[in-house]
């Protein structure tokens, strides 16, 4: 297990963010004039994933603090569940639909939508930090 900690997984780590890089560029590269000649369908695309990130992230961190969980589980939950996991997404749209397809394209605004947001949600959660009691103990 340790050489499986130390010796395989850091190499590995750094190739999976490089080889999502290269996809994106590629991706990128067949998509690009989509997406500066269709805004109207961009647009439509972008709307789409930032409701429905702002619907999953508020309903989660909501429930979080109905339910008493503490800031430092209530807060990651809410960022994981408002996630949309586009890594995942990019490969399976490539792999069912194809580099050129509209799946594929749905992929690339996904990324260029989420990551933004999703740092503007982590900033929304510090900012409520204080809101959050104490955790709640859970007998068992």
């Amino acid at each position: 297990m340790q050489w499986f900690k130390t010796r395989l997984v850091p190499p590995l780590g750094k190739l999976s963010i490089i080889a999502l890089l290269v996809t994106l560029i590629v991706l990128f590269t067949y998509q690009g004039y989509v997406i500066i000649e269709s805004p109207a369908i961009i647009g439509m695309i972008s709307l789409g994933i930032l409701v429905n990130i702002l619907v999953v992230f508020g309903v989660t961190y909501i429930v979080g603090r109905v339910m008493r969980l503490s800031y430092e589980d209530a807060a990651p939950a809410a960022i994981i569940a408002g996630s949309n996991h586009f890594e995942v997404a990019i490969a399976v749209a490539i792999t069912l639909f194809g580099v050129t397809s509209g799946a594929a394209l749905a992929t690339v605004v996904g990324v260029l939508t989420e990551v933004p947001f999703m740092l503007i949600l982590v900033q929304l959660c510090k900012a409520t930090k204080g809101s959050f009691g104490r955790q709640t103990q859970i007998s068992s």
